[in-house]
């Protein structure tokens, strides 16, 4: 037909069309990957996060920081889809670096990986613009299922820190004084050396105790450091 060779063999397509192709393939796969930033100031706790995360087939890690400071430059460099902050660092901590992160750009999807989970904790970072929050010792299965959330636009905050929050938001709030008097109280102060120490009197002193106990809902002095130090009021 038309002159051609019905039985002559067909040339094959040229080798570098199918090269192109996987290449092409290759190129997608990279680009559906979520590209997660770590930061921590421990090494071996960031050693494990890239092991864990670079063995997933949609993550890599873009990213390590070892401080809060080195987190937002990062951040800056590399614009990940998402981050992981650990809550104390030197230099800058996680909540400070949050606030720069997201001053730069509102839709940065941040989690907070931490082991630190008072009241004041949860609330700043969620304030600050955390999207997840989750403590270090979770399963590894949460972890990874919480950045797909976030990165799907999601928040990850489990049931047990949503109720730890709505506790401390429910509780009455100490006034600047009463926090003052909690302070020394949690350094082993009188009432005799927190008036002192204040200019106050002691009957002063153990009219804010009475409103420190009956907001905090506690019974005695070392209740109500214990539940202050939980709830992050006070650092022992």
């Amino acid at each position: 037909m038309n002159g051609q060779d019905v039985n002559a063999p067909r040339t094959p397509r040229p080798r570098k069309l199918a090269t192109a192709g996987l290449a092409k393939l290759e190129q997608n796969r990279q680009a559906a990957r979520i590209r997660v930033l770590i930061a921590d100031d421990h090494v071996t706790v960031r050693e494990g996060l890239v092991a864990m995360i670079g063995r997933q087939a949609d993550m890599e890690v873009v990213g390590e920081a070892a401080n809060g400071r080195m987190a937002v430059d990062l951040w800056q460099s590399t614009r990940p889809d998402v981050a992981l902050l650990d809550l104390r660092m030197p230099d800058l901590d996680g909540v400070a670096a949050i606030g720069e992160i997201r001053q730069a750009n509102a839709a940065a999807r941040v989690i907070v990986l931490t082991t630190f989970d008072t009241d004041s904790d949860i609330a700043n970072a969620i304030k600050a613009g955390a999207r997840g929050y989750l403590l270090k010792d979770s399963q590894r299965e949460d972890l990874l299922d919480c950045i797909r959330r976030v990165h799907a636009g999601e928040t990850c905050i489990p049931p047990s820190v949503v109720a730890k929050l709505a506790a401390g938001i429910s509780n009455e709030a100490l006034t600047g004084r009463e926090l003052d008097v909690l302070t020394l109280l949690a350094r082993g102060k009188s009432n005799k050396e927190i008036g002192v120490n204040l200019y106050i009197s002691e009957t002063t002193v153990k009219s804010h105790l009475r409103s420190i106990f009956t907001k905090l809902n506690v019974l005695s002095r070392t209740e109500a450091i214990s539940v202050a130090s939980r709830r992050g009021l006070v650092k022992l």
